[in-house]
């Protein structure tokens, strides 16, 4: 077992509801500069971990779930955190929601009030992580993954799809991006139907990308992610599946598997009802594949 070392970690604030602006978003702590899609800036929090040492380190950028990183969290992006620091990854975590009035997450949000949270927008928090982290003098910016579970899964699958045009959103980004990517069950379809990738309607990523998802999840379900990754692999893209057997959604939580009525479900008939927990050996089989997915492509 790889022995931890000790961490230097900038933690990000907490805020309270009552200290955010609700014109600004206004706060205090250690943050990063990410664009919205009518390209003005804001600012969001972030929290940022590294090994002893001067480096230069491979990095990885932790994308969070729906419960966001407040005092609702899963805590599985610490979880994640601990495992890739203590193997010699600097952890930069960008926190999606806070400042956008979400603080809580949005599991159970029945509306965003018309701010954007969607994977769509949060792929541009993603690679303002990366483009900070390559000003780290400690960081290998050729050596940057990113991995995400449920929504941040899905944020994962948006970041990482490879534009057909340079006038996308993202396309220079992309194309100097990732060098490879982690999805813990994402959405794999959308209310249209399969997410779409080339003009050919294929998932192509923009680097190697590995998906590790539970039979069982009745909130983002397997099959999608399943006919995904094959149709991706019959035209020659990296991309790659493990389905865990009786494995529900979130089985990287430390949590007893439990329905909850009130999460947002599109896979539901109702739209509402999730189920989530734990699953000690999908758990540790994904600390494995993920240790050594990001060891062939960072390390």
């Amino acid at each position: 077992m790889v022995r931890r070392r000790q961490a230097l970690t900038v933690a990000a604030l907490v805020i309270s509801a009552a200290a955010l602006s609700a014109c600004s978003g206004s706060f205090v702590g250690p943050s990063i500069t990410t664009t919205a899609p009518g390209e003005f800036s804001e600012q969001i929090p972030v929290t940022l971990s590294k090994p002893d040492g001067p480096g230069p380190f491979p990095a990885v950028v932790i994308v969070h779930d729906c419960s966001g990183l407040g005092p609702r969290s899963s805590g599985a992006p610490d979880r994640w955190a601990r495992e890739l620091l203590g193997r010699g990854y600097v952890v930069l975590i960008p926190d999606s929601f806070t400042t956008r009035g979400f603080a809580d997450g949005v599991c159970t949000v029945t509306s965003t009030r018309g701010i954007d949270v969607s994977p769509e927008r949060r792929a541009r928090d993603a690679y303002a992580a990366l483009a900070h982290l390559r000003t780290l003098p400690y960081v290998d910016g050729s050596r940057v993954g990113l991995m995400g579970g449920s929504h941040g899964g899905s944020t994962t699958l948006a970041s990482m799809i490879a534009p057909e045009r340079d006038g996308e959103p993202l396309a220079l980004d992309k194309r100097a991006g990732f060098a490879a990517a982690v999805a813990l069950y994402p959405r794999c379809a959308t209310r249209q139907g399969a997410l779409r990738g080339d003009a050919s309607g294929v998932y192509r990523p923009v680097a190697p990308l590995l998906i590790l998802t539970g039979e069982k999840d009745d909130w983002t379900p397997a099959e999608p992610c399943r006919k995904l990754a094959e149709a991706a692999q019959r035209a020659g893209y990296p991309v790659t599946i493990k389905i865990y057997p009786g494995a529900h959604h979130s089985f990287d939580s430390h949590n007893p598997v439990r329905y909850v009525e009130a999460r947002n479900n599109p896979s539901s008939p109702t739209g509402r009802g999730a189920t989530t927990g734990g699953d000690p050996g999908a758990w540790a089989d994904s600390i494995r594949e993920v240790v050594a997915f990001f060891g062939r492509h960072l390390k």
